[in-house]
């Protein structure tokens, strides 16, 4: 089978308005002043078609949208969104994935949408598979608290049940917590549930172990939810993909993290995509090489053209690892 190497396009609305791709650094996607200390304007690294269709002829093997502006607040109705992915499929014939905002929610009208209702408009729209994030999270910690037993209504059974597992995509935000003792390892691991692994990347004070919890709403929502638990209740509620970033890695270019990707891959059976941390083509292969991941996804070395996804996958095939060129 070979390895998938995934274009990620971060789409929201920048100050004047217009739909545009962006590129968060730990998730924040403003420009920041020399010193760090003021906000600038939201990132515009291309318009969301035009991106779409260079990655595909580039030779990307699935684009994925996700949908960070306001609109998602209304995702059933968003026409902005919803015209990008009827745009780009006219076009761009790999797999399209669209996240953020599937959920239940009531519009300004009172009209009820079911999360089934929104996936079918980007279904409709063009998308091949739609990615859920904070709704994910609260359906698994609903699956732990009722005994391990879904409802049937949750947003990842309602698409899945209809459109199959391979059409839903779980979207997962974790951030390293080190833990600085031993009694705290136990506590996580006994009273809590937590997945604690020895890490090789010591904390600030030379901690060397580490859990990695979930976060909703884009990031800014810690849990007391580690990523193990979430992947596993997903896994059996009816999901068919893992989309694995990390705030921590994201934006440093320094690679993935190994270490959370082999974890998560090691606790489903799910084909979980690497997101966060590309830099470089090795940093590819060294995925590859290192975890049971056979999909890679970048974004920000993409929009700059810092590397090419010609360049990764010529290294990826030099290293012998199976690719579509």
């Amino acid at each position: 089978m070979c390895n998938r190497i995934i274009a990620c396009l971060d789409v929201r609305s920048n100050d004047d308005g217009d739909l545009v791709v962006t590129k968060g650094d730990c998730y924040d996607v403003r420009e920041k002043s020399s010193d760090g200390k003021e906000k600038g304007r939201v990132r515009n690294l291309g318009k969301p078609v035009a991106l779409a269709q260079r990655y595909y002829e580039e030779g990307a093997d699935e684009i994925t949208f996700l949908n960070i502006t306001s609109f998602r607040e209304t995702p059933a109705t968003d026409a902005p969104m919803l015209n990008v992915l009827q745009e780009t499929s006219k076009n761009v014939f790999v797999p399209l994935t669209i996240g953020g905002g599937i959920r239940d929610y009531k519009d300004s009208d009172g009209n009820m949408w079911s999360a089934l209702d929104v996936a079918s408009t980007y279904f409709r729209a063009g998308a091949d598979k739609v990615s859920i994030g904070s709704d994910a999270v609260k359906a698994a910690m609903k699956w732990w608290a009722d005994g391990k037993k879904g409802s049937g209504k949750s947003s990842i059974e309602q698409i899945s049940s209809v459109y199959g597992a391979q059409a839903v995509v779980i979207s997962v935000d974790p951030k390293r917590v080190y833990v600085a003792s031993k009694d705290d390892i136990q506590e996580l691991k006994n009273k809590k549930g937590h997945t604690v692994i020895q890490t090789k990347t010591p904390g600030p004070n030379g901690e060397k172990f580490c859990w990695f919890r979930c976060t909703a709403a884009g990031g800014r929502k810690e849990l007391d939810f580690d990523v193990a638990a979430l992947v596993i209740a997903c896994e059996a509620l009816g999901a068919g993909e893992i989309l694995l970033n990390s705030i921590d890695c994201d934006g440093q270019q320094k690679g993935y993290d190994l270490e959370l990707i082999d974890m998560v891959c090691r606790t489903v059976t799910l084909p979980v995509i690497a997101s966060s941390g590309a830099g470089k083509p090795h940093h590819f292969s060294d995925l590859f090489e290192s975890t049971t991941s056979q999909a890679a996804l970048a974004s920000g070395i993409f929009h700059r053209k810092q590397v090419q996804i010609e360049d990764v996958k010529k290294h990826l095939k030099s290293t012998k690892h199976p690719v579509r060129m």
